[in-house]
This record gives structure tokens, sequence and C-alpha cells, in this order.
């Protein structure tokens, strides 16, 4: 996990013969430093998959393109597409697909799924490889039972905790901002994720990683309470982090 928080989201899935990140919403120079923190060679990028257009999702796309040449093919739904802003400089090639779509690249199987967000067209995606599961779920209001269908036997989930509904109330955002963030179009509160981990979570999971955490909404301590509560209440085990805003994350290999 390059970055997970409003400030910036992008994720690297690699095996030994293909590499994607999914969503870019770092700059280009943070990405590039990032990924040669994990000893990987952006040049190297099989692709790129982009599950919505909000900026600390896209944000660093264009200028990542632009500097590796045009050369690795973005992948966005067919309504997502016209939503992004290329700045009127040359675009990549666009990889178009409909939401629920299955793309083989590789080694690797990505699958995408509809997400409930305040976008046009908002997905996340599994990625399976050698029999291992990858599944990110971010930036999704509650979670319906198509979402949680597809994280069904993930050995690695990355799950949104986005805020403490307390904290979230009484903190600085404007009261419009704070209903958008607790629709079913917004964010997934501690208490919604840790109500999903104590009775649906897949027991497959060997890594839990609760991610997109709000910096104003939210404490790492109150995540990791609940969610070391709730997975104690289910009996299971998996290794659990909690992504820390604005820090790249240790590499995680399966």
């Amino acid at each position: 996990m390059l970055a997970s928080s409003s400030a910036g989201n992008s994720t690297f899935i690699g095996t030994e013969k293909t590499r994607i990140l999914i969503d870019a919403g770092l700059n280009r120079k943070e990405t590039f430093q990032r990924l040669a923190a994990i000893g990987e060679d952006p040049s190297k990028l099989d692709a790129i998959f982009i599950t919505h257009e909000h900026s600390d999702h896209v944000c660093g796309l264009p200028v990542i393109c632009r500097t590796l040449g045009n050369r690795v093919p973005v992948f966005m739904t067919d309504l997502t597409a016209p939503a992004l802003d290329w700045g009127g400089r040359p675009v990549p090639p666009i990889e178009i697909f409909q939401a629920g779509a299955l793309t083989e690249l590789g080694d690797l199987a990505v699958q995408s799924f509809t997400i409930p967000h305040d976008t046009v067209d908002p997905v996340g995606y599994t990625v399976t490889a050698q029999g291992i599961k990858v599944s990110i779920a971010t930036d999704l209001g509650y979670l319906p039972e198509n979402v949680k269908f597809n994280l069904r036997d993930s050995h690695f989930l990355l799950l949104e905790s986005n805020h403490h509904p307390d904290l979230l109330k009484v903190g600085p955002y404007p009261w419009h901002i704070k209903q958008r963030i607790l629709s079913r179009k917004g964010h997934l509160s501690n208490d919604a994720a840790c109500d999903y981990i104590a009775s649906e979570l897949p027991s497959e999971v060997q890594m839990l990683i609760l991610g997109h955490l709000s910096e104003q909404n939210n404490t790492i301590w109150d995540t990791e309470l609940g969610a070391v509560q709730a997975l104690e209440k289910r009996g299971l085990a998996p290794r659990l982090v909690v992504a820390e805003p604005r820090r790249q994350g240790e590499i995680f290999l399966l």
C-alpha cells in the first residue's frame, strides 16, 4: 500500500510476471519514490486500474502516464473515463470495461464490482493470482450484498474504516460534508467495518488492513481497538494492520 487516506490512495500489486497499480492518488514524484522504496521500477508497470474519479484516487494519473510515455494502459469503467481531466494533454491507452467485468492481465485476474459511493460509476477490485485472492473495498457508504459476495474467500482484504461517528459529528467539517460522509454513498465507519468483521469477514483472510482513515474524524487507536474486539467475537486471528494516513505501508507477502 503506497498510500491509503483522503490525502491519496494507491496500492501496488505484483507477481513475478505482472505489476499493477490500483489508483494513482499521489503525485508522480511521491508515487515513484514509494515504488523505488519497495524495489519496484515504475517503468515496469503493466497497467493502472482506477476505482473512481475523485482526486485522492487519480490526481497523479496524468503526469505518471506522461512520464511513462503513455505506454501503460489505464483500466476504468466506461462511465468513469469521461469524468477524468487530462489537462488537454495526450491521453494514454484507456481500456474500458463495465462494472462487474473480469480482466485477465498476465497472471492476474482482476475482478471489478460496483460499490456505493458518490461518483459516477465507482468500483472495488479483487485480484487473484496463484490461488491467492487480494480484495480492495474502500470509499463505500455501506456493505451491500454484492460487495460481500465479491469479498468471499479473500486472503488479503483492504477494508475502509474511515471515521468514528462520534468524532465526525463534533468535528470541524461543515454539516453538509458530514451528511455526505454518513450517507449510504459516503464512507464506511469504524462501527460498520467492525459489524462486518464480527459477522461476515471471510475465515480465509490472513491479512486484514483497515484503511482510508480520516485524519480529522478518526484515530488509529479507536480503529484498531474496535477491530480487535470484532475479531475476538468472531474467533478469527488474521494479522491486523491499520494503515496510517500519509505514510507508506509495509510490503505484504502472500
